[in-house]
Parts: structure tokens; sequence; C-alpha cells
């Protein structure tokens, strides 16, 4: 392979990647868990821990580096399509008639991890932070990093234990669904933070983000409502590169503000009209791509940033991913469990809640890349909280299937969760 023609190693590195992370998603399928575990297990064993550890020749050969940059922007590509996804799917409707335990449930399963997560980064500023950093965004950064869930993991999950549909599902749902938005908003805070020179940029790139979230939601929003009533006329390929470019052009006003990308693809997926036969195709066209082509790519380069081997050879490392283990169980399962059982909920049921609020898969580490991106965290660090979005996402099924062991598709018949009174507000 020549090394100024990059198109033959891509050749190589893309169907590998694609490959074996079907190959683990399905294998992990059939231990109970959800694919994305397997994909990340897959990114890091193709990079510095296993693969660049047992045979660096290997790794170089397959990931050399004039492939890399390639790589990683298909990988943002993928990423951004599934943001534009979770977007979509995301669907406040589920606080419907329990909007009150569910944003109880939801604060609790928010404020204290965010409290546990900057009193640890804190303690961890001085050893793990990297040179220049402010302590401001790094508290701010670990502290939504220990506060986040993977609403579209946690679906998926909900589906293969039979408990979409029940009262539980719905109320785990509704709950993820206001985490994720609180979590998106708080991140942006800290990039805003990060990316800007002074408190006066920083406060300028947050004004421009909520005007363009405003001119999204009040002048978009209707815009794509009516040309949904007209797509009927359109072709479904149409439809289609309608979607991608606006998905694209969102990202890229919001990486010119200064809130990155991904920010943007978020948005507009939310803005989009939900339930049009032509949109809902359309993005499973997009999803049918995205997902098992182009978002592997997204797993191997974060693969490729966590070296595991870096903390083996300093035992307080271990201490410091033990920490954030724990402080990230504690806070998420133990704040929203607690929630919920403060709300009146049976002890199994909250336990469940909680269990289901923990998990973070892909979610956390599209956060955890935006973080090393930005400099407001270091490899180190970044691999700690990758083994913590693994760990947490793998005892996600186990630990709901056993406190609900015989619920399935057919026999759910936890409590129905009470109805709130309308708000006067």
């Amino acid at each position: 392979m020549s090394a100024a023609d990059p198109l033959p190693a891509l050749l190589i590195a893309v169907p590998v990647v694609i490959l074996a992370c079907q190959a683990a998603g399905a294998v992990f399928r059939r231990f109970g868990q959800p694919p994305v575990v397997g994909e990340i297990v897959t990114g890091i064993v193709l990079g510095p821990s296993l693969l660049g550890w047992v045979s660096p020749g290997a790794q170089s050969w397959l990931f050399p580096d004039a492939v890399l940059p390639f790589t990683s922007v298909l990988g943002q590509l993928g990423l951004l399509s599934f943001m534009f996804l979770v977007g979509l799917e995301l669907d406040l409707g589920t606080l419907r008639g329990h909007s009150r335990i569910a944003l109880a449930v939801s604060q609790g399963g928010m404020l204290l991890p965010l409290a546990l997560g900057a009193l640890l980064a804190l303690g961890m500023y001085g050893q793990l932070a990297p040179d220049g950093v402010g302590r401001l965004p790094f508290v701010l950064f670990i502290a939504v990093a220990m506060s986040i869930t993977a609403f579209p993991v946690l679906a998926r999950i909900l589906i293969d234990r039979g408990l979409y549909g029940t009262p539980l599902g719905a109320l785990a749902m509704a709950c993820a669904a206001v985490d994720d938005v609180t979590a998106w908003c708080l991140l942006a805070v800290v990039v805003a933070l990060a990316s800007a020179g002074s408190p006066l940029d920083a406060a300028t790139t947050a004004a421009l983000a909520l005007a363009f979230a405003a001119f999204m939601l009040y002048a978009v929003r209707p815009l794509l409502a009516r040309w949904e009533a007209r797509a009927g006329k359109a072709n479904d390929a149409m439809v289609l590169v309608a979607l991608f470019s606006g998905l694209s052009l969102s990202a890229l006003a919001t990486d010119a503000i200064g809130v990155h990308a991904l920010f943007g693809a978020f948005l507009f997926g939310v803005v989009t009209p939900r339930g049009a036969r032509r949109i809902e195709v359309s993005a499973a066209r997009l999803r049918a791509v995205a997902v098992p082509v182009l978002l592997p790519l997204f797993f191997v380069h974060t693969g490729l940033r966590t070296d595991i081997e870096a903390l083996a050879a300093d035992p307080v490392q271990w201490l410091w991913a033990g920490a954030v283990l724990g402080v990230a169980v504690l806070g998420k399962w133990g704040g929203a469990a607690g929630a919920a059982r403060a709300c009146g909920r049976p002890w199994r049921e909250a336990l469940s809640i909680g269990a289901l609020m923990n998990c973070r898969g892909l979610t956390e580490l599209v956060v955890l890349n935006i973080g090393l991106e930005l400099g407001v965290i270091g490899p180190e660090l970044f691999t700690m909280l990758v083994l913590m979005a693994l760990i947490t996402t793998a005892v996600t099924s186990p630990a709901v299937s056993r406190l609900n062991p015989a619920t399935n598709p057919r026999t759910a018949t936890l409590e129905p969760i009470p109805v709130a009174a309308p708000s006067r507000s």
C-alpha cells in the first residue's frame, strides 16, 4: 500500500471495524447485554489497551496514521446522524400523566451525581486535570459526566426485557428524557466555558446558543411542520437528503457558535416532526447506514484513545478509577432510586429505576470525547471514565433482570404510576 494513498488502508480498516463490532454485539446480546457493550469492548480491544499492547505492529498496520483522519471523520458523520436520531426519538410526551414523579426522580438522579461528581473533581483536580484547564470547567465537566443516562440504550434494554410498555418502562423513559435534555444543556455550558477566552466570551457563546435554540424551536420547527405536510409529494430519497442536509447545517451552526456540532444535530432531531411516514422511512434508512456502518468507527476512535496499560503502571490511578466508578454508581443509581422511593414507589421498582438511570452507554462516550477534544480532561482520566461507562452499562441488564425476574412482554404487572393532577402554573 502506498503511503501517499490512504484508500487501500481505509478499505481494510473500515470492514474490519464494522465486522468486529457486529460480531461482538451479537455475542454480547446472547449474554443478555445490549450490543453497545460489545461495540465499546471492540473499540478498546483494537486500541492500545490490547492490540497495541500485544502487537503494536499489527495495530499500526490496521490503523496507520494516514488513515486515522478519515476514520475519524466517517465516525463523526455517524455520530452526528446518531445524535439527530436521538433527538428525533426524544419524546417529552412521555411525561404526560406522571410529570411530577418523573421530574422528581430525574432531579434526584441528576442532583446527587452532580454534587458527588463536583466533590470528586475538586479532589482530583491537582493530580488529573490537564495543565492550563480551569478549575470550574473541570469540576463542571466531571459533574456532568457523572450524571449522564444513555436514553437510546435504556430504551433498547427495556424492549429486550419486556418492560418498554409497562409503567416502570414509561417512568424510566420519562426520567431519561428529562435527564438527557438537562445534561446536554449543562454540557453546552461547560463547552462554552472551556472554549471561551474570558467570562464575557462564555456569556456571549451561551447567549448565541440560546438564541439559536429559540430560532430552531420557534422558526424552523413550524417550517418543518409545513414542509412535512407537503412531503407526500416528494420521493423518499429527497426527504432523506433534506433531513441529512438539515442536520449538517444545524451542526455547522452550533460548531460556529462554539458549543460543538453534536448539539446542532441533536437539536435538529428535536424540532423535526414525528409520525410522518416519509420522515420515519428516511430516519430508518439513515439509521440503517449510520449505526451499523459509520458509528463503529467512532467506537474505535474512542478505543484508540483509551489506554488501560497506562493505568496499570500506577496503582494510585486505579484507586482514582475505583473512586470514579463508586461515585458514578452511588450518585446515579442511589439518587434516582432514593428519589423514586421518596415518591412512594416500592423498593423493587425504585431500585429498578435507579439501575436503568445508571446506564451510560454511547451517550457517555460522546460526552467524554468532547471533554478530551476540548482539553478539559487528560488521557488517564478519559480511560477511567470510559471504563466507568462500560461497567455501568454492562451491569444494567443483569440488575434489571434480577430485580424483575418474572417480567416479560406478556407478564409485566408492575404497580401503576399515579397520575399527577394538572399543574396550575
